[in-house]
C-alpha cells in the first residue's frame, strides 16, 4: 500500500484522539477557601495545608468529585473580613453571621456545625461557679480577633483592653498553660471552645482535675459556609458538594471525631 494511503487511513483516528484530549485533560475549577487557626475546626500549616475538621472535609470533597479542586488561602481572625472583601478567597467554612460580616455582600448556607465557648479557671479550694459571675473583675486571656459574647462580639484590642483586664494571644494551649501556672496577676480566666477542651483533655487527661469549667457558656454558635454574592462559586454549589458526605454519614463521623457537634438540621444530630 502506498505510504500516502497509510497516512490517510491513520489520520482520522489521530484527529479523533486529539480532539478527545481536552475532555479528559480539562483542569478542575479552583475554589479558594479562606482559613485561619480555629482549632480543632481549622488549622493552617506552613505549607498552606488545612488541618483539623476543615482539612479532613476538603480531602473528602476532593476525593468524591472531579469538578473542583480547593486552594487554601491563609488569613487571620482579624484580617479575614478584609481579605474576603478584597477577593483573596471566595468561600469560608464554619463562620457565624454575628461575627462582623457584612450581610449585604455575603450568602450564608444552612448551619453545618455547632460549638460553644466556656470559661476556664484553675480549680482551687473554696472556688466555685460564682468565680465566673463578674468577668470584669478577672484577668482574662483570650484569642486575638475572636468574637466573644461577654464583650458583645467586640474584637478591637484597644476597646477590649479599655473595658476589660484582658490579654490577647494566638493559642488556646498557651492560655490554658497560663491558667495552670497559677499566676493570677497574668491570667485567671481563659475562654475556650468546648471542642478544643475535648481535644485538650483527650491528650492531657491528667489536667482535667486541675481546671474549673464554667457551667454557663460565653456563647453557643451555629457555623455556616459563606460565599460572596455574585461570586465565582455559590452557596448552592457548596451545599451540593457537601450533601453526599452528609447522606453517607461521613460528614457526621468527621464532626464527632473532632469533638464537635452537629446542628439539628443535619441528620444524625443529637
Amino acid at each position: 500500500m502506498p505510504t500516502y494511503l497509510k497516512h490517510m487511513i491513520l489520520l482520522p483516528a489521530a484527529l479523533a484522539f486529539f480532539f478527545a484530549l481536552p475532555a479528559f485533560a480539562s483542569p478542575k475549577s479552583i475554589i479558594r477557601i479562606g482559613a485561619y487557626n480555629f482549632p480543632p475546626i481549622a488549622m493552617v500549616d506552613e505549607d498552606n495545608q488545612a488541618k483539623g475538621l476543615l482539612g479532613d472535609l476538603l480531602d473528602a470533597l476532593h476525593t468524591q468529585q472531579e469538578t473542583f479542586s480547593f486552594e487554601v488561602i491563609h488569613t487571620s481572625p482579624r484580617r479575614r473580613h478584609l481579605d474576603f472583601s478584597n477577593g483573596l478567597f471566595d468561600v469560608m467554612f464554619f463562620e457565624n453571621p454575628d461575627w462582623s460580616w457584612n450581610h449585604d455582600d455575603i450568602v450564608f448556607s444552612a448551619p453545618v456545625l455547632k460549638d460553644e465557648e466556656v470559661y476556664v479557671a484553675l480549680k482551687k479550694d473554696n472556688r466555685d461557679q460564682s468565680f465566673f459571675d463578674n468577668l470584669s473583675e478577672r484577668r482574662i486571656v483570650a484569642i486575638a480577633g475572636y468574637h466573644y459574647g461577654f464583650a458583645g462580639f467586640e474584637t478591637g484590642s484597644e476597646e477590649l483592653t479599655r473595658r476589660f483586664n484582658i490579654e490577647l494571644s494566638h493559642s488556646h494551649r498557651r492560655n490554658l498553660k497560663l491558667i495552670r501556672a497559677d499566676r493570677p496577676s497574668v491570667a485567671e480566666v481563659a475562654i475556650v471552645s468546648r471542642s478544643f477542651l475535648n481535644t485538650y483533655f483527650s491528650r492531657f487527661p491528667e489536667h482535667r482535675n486541675d481546671l474549673l469549667i464554667s457551667e454557663q457558656v460565653d456563647q453557643t454558635y451555629q457555623l455556616r459556609v459563606i460565599t460572596r454574592k455574585n461570586g465565582p462559586v455559590s452557596v448552592d454549589t457548596i451545599e451540593s458538594l457537601l450533601q453526599p458526605l452528609i447522606d453517607s454519614g461521613r460528614y457526621q463521623e468527621m464532626v464527632r471525631e473532632h469533638g464537635l457537634q452537629l446542628p439539628r438540621n443535619i441528620a444524625g444530630a443529637n
